[in-house]
């Protein structure tokens, strides 16, 4: 019995560990779509400019003019890598998601097959409670 509970704390930790790795992806997910509205922005602001408006660079503490032309290039090449990091992350989010679902349900199927306080094995069963709410409770 206590191979089973190893088996199952090892289970639920590993369940645990995915859904701190969905998170961060979920988070890295939600920066690339911040700078994709930012740099839409940009775009945006570059199509009510003039061919010949100044345009400068803030490459560290220092601004630097640049061609529109070049600037344009720049900000369409900046979307088009976030929208594959987007695609990517997404790809990634629907994997781990998976994963983790499968995981729950051996951590779920672990939990029936244990055996219950009492040293008998028995199927989950639903029943009624106080209040009408209904609960799950092992039968022997």
């Amino acid at each position: 019995m206590a191979a089973e509970q190893r088996k199952l704390q090892a289970l639920s930790e590993e369940f645990q560990k995915m859904q701190g790795e969905l998170q961060s992806t979920v988070e890295a997910r939600q920066k690339l779509e911040s700078q994709q509205q930012e740099n839409k922005g940009v775009q945006k602001e570059f199509t009510k400019l003039e061919d010949g408006a100044n345009i400068y660079k803030l490459v560290g503490p220092v601004l630097l003019k640049q061609e529109k032309s070049e600037a344009v290039l720049a900000v369409d090449g900046r979307l088009e890598f976030i929208e594959k990091e987007i695609k990517r992350v997404e790809k990634q989010i629907g994997d781990i998601q998976e994963k983790s679902e499968k995981k729950k349900m051996e951590v779920s199927t672990m939990l029936r097959h244990l055996p219950d306080r009492h040293g008998s094995f028995g199927a989950m069963r639903e029943h009624s409670g106080m209040c009408g709410q209904r609960g799950l409770e092992f039968q022997g």
